[in-house]
């Protein structure tokens, strides 16, 4: 596949840049990119602020590092937004781009993916999960210690109540005693 980038300079001439491979690298994409934003004069920082994008991701970016991305469609957009910005053909960038992690990607062998996936499913059970208190399952609780409490609670309450009794007339008769001079 050949693959023909114009780019500007300064002096109004054209640059081509021919790449002549099976794919277009992410590392190819971000010279274009960065070649074409010096020609452009733009700095860095101005591109970051335009687009709302970090500079570090666009350092990343211009120099290739894919692996310093979590989520492929994020760099993508990133790519996209920055080729549009630079007034390239961003759509053929694109194409270059899914050609490029088609080829990455395809190459992974299934029993690697299959691993993935069992391990993601694995981290999934073992993860709390919210529960809403309309499908909350009540759990088992052991209820004899509950019992227990309960009954020790109560014939507490009792025995207070019987020595307060005992108590109330014990002065009662101390008080009576008193009283009629016993």
């Amino acid at each position: 596949m050949f693959v023909t980038y114009l780019l500007s300079t300064e002096h109004g001439l054209q640059d081509i840049i021919v790449i002549i491979k099976d794919v277009i690298f992410l590392e190819e994409i971000g010279r274009l990119l960065q070649h074409t934003r010096e020609n452009a004069g733009i700095s860095l920082k101005e591109v970051s602020e335009d687009l709302d994008i970090d500079e570090a991701i666009l350092e990343n970016i211009e120099d290739g590092k894919s692996g310093a991305f979590s989520d492929v469609f994020t760099l993508k957009e990133y790519v996209a937004n920055y080729a549009k910005y630079l007034g390239l053909d961003y759509e053929k960038i694109i194409d270059e781009f899914n050609e490029f992690v088609f080829e990455a990607t395809s190459k992974i062998p299934v029993k690697d993916i299959e691993k993935q996936i069992e391990s993601n499913m694995k981290s999934d059970s073992e993860e709390k999960k919210v529960i809403s208190p309309y499908t909350k399952k009540e759990k088992k609780v052991k209820n004899g210690i509950y019992v227990i409490i309960y009954v020790v609670l109560v014939l507490l309450l009792i025995l207070a109540v019987i020595w307060s009794v005992k108590q109330i007339t014990i002065n009662n008769q101390n008080a009576t005693a008193i009283s009629y001079g016993k």
